[in-house]
C-alpha cells in the first residue's frame, strides 16, 4: 500500500498510470460505433473487456522490470540476507504489482463504462466472474514475470521480454476477435494466459449474444479455469526456486559491478 500511495504522488508514476489507459480510451471512443462484420456488435464493445485482460496480463512485464531493477540496485541482495527473505520479497512484489494493476484497471474501466454502451454490468454474476478471472489471471501471470525478470541482470535486456508479450497480445483476440485469425494462430494464442484472461473478461462484461464471435460459440469457463490454473501452479512452483538460485549468485561485488557499469552508461 505504501508503494501504491507513493506512485500516485509521483509525477512520473502518475504519467505511467494514466497515459496507457487514456490512449486506450481514445481508441475505444473511435471504435464504439464500428461493427465487427455482420454480427451487429461494435468493435469498442468487444475490445473494452479484452483490453482489461491485456492490461492485467501486462503485469508480467511490470513484474519482470521491477525484479530486474531490484536485482540491479541490491534490493534482492538485502532480501536474501533475511530469514525467508526471498519468499517474502516475492509475495510482497506480487501484492504490490497486483494493487497497481487494479488501480490502472479502474482508471480504464470507469470511463470506459461511460463511453461504451451495451456492457452487461447490471448483473452481480458478471462482477463475480470479473473478480475470479482477474484474481486467477494475476496469480497465473505475475510469478511468470518474476521468472522472466530473474533472467536479466540489467534493465537493458527487458526488451527481450516485452517483444514476445506484445506479439502474444497481437494474436490473442484483444483488439479483434480471434476467430478472424488463421486456425494455427488461434492455437498458438490459446497456449498463453493472455488469451484466456481476455476471454474471461469478455464473458463477464459482454452480453450473452456476443459469444457468437468466440471459438465454438462458448465462453469456455472451465477451460479458462484449467489453463490459468495450470499457469498459476507452474509459476508458483518455479518462481521461488528460480529466485533462490538467482539470489545465491548475488553478492556485494556483483551489485557494485553492475552499479559501476550503469554509471558508465549514464556518463
Amino acid at each position: 500500500m505504501i508503494e501504491l500511495r507513493q506512485s500516485f504522488t509521483n509525477g512520473a508514476d502518475l504519467v505511467s498510470h494514466f497515459l496507457w489507459p487514456t490512449l486506450m480510451l481514445v481508441a475505444l471512443f473511435f471504435l464504439r460505433d464500428r461493427e465487427f462484420g455482420s454480427t451487429g456488435f461494435a468493435l469498442g464493445l468487444l475490445a473494452l473487456p479484452s483490453i482489461l485482460g491485456m492490461n492485467a496480463a501486462m503485469g508480467m512485464v511490470s513484474m519482470s522490470q521491477l525484479l530486474t531493477a531490484d536485482r540491479e540496485d541490491g534490493t534482492l541482495l538485502r532480501a536474501k540476507a533475511t530469514p525467508n527473505g526471498m519468499r517474502g520479497y516475492l509475495i510482497g512484489r506480487v501484492v504490490s504489482v497486483a494493487l497497481g494493476l487494479l488501480a490502472d484497471l479502474a482508471i480504464l474501466l470507469i470511463p470506459g463504462l461511460l463511453i461504451i454502451d451495451g456492457l452487461a454490468i447490471g448483473d452481480v454474476g458478471s462482477w463475480l466472474t470479473l473478480l475470479w478471472v482477474l484474481v486467477l489471471g494475476l496469480i497465473a501471470t505475475l510469478p511468470i514475470g518474476a521468472v522472466l525478470g530473474s533472467l536479466f541482470t540489467s534493465a537493458r535486456g527487458q526488451g527481450l521480454v516485452q517483444l514476445p508479450v506484445l506479439g502474444l497480445i497481437a494474436i490473442s483476440g484483444i483488439f479483434y476477435p480471434i476467430t478472424a485469425l488463421p486456425g494455427w494462430v488461434q492455437w498458438i494464442a490459446q497456449l498463453s494466459p493472455i488469451y484466456w484472461m481476455g476471454l474471461g473478461m469478455r464473458s463477464a462484461l459482454l452480453p450473452a449474444e456476443a459469444v457468437a464471435v468466440e471459438i465454438g460459440d462458448s465462453w469456455r469457463h472451465w477451460e479458462t479455469v484449467a489453463v490459468l490454473g495450470v499457469w498459476a501452479i507452474l509459476g508458483l512452483l518455479i518462481a521461488p526456486v528460480v529466485l533462490r538460485r538467482m539470489a545465491r549468485r548475488e553478492s556485494g561485488s556483483t551489485v557494485a559491478s553492475r552499479r559501476e557499469r550503469a554509471l558508465q552508461r549514464v556518463g
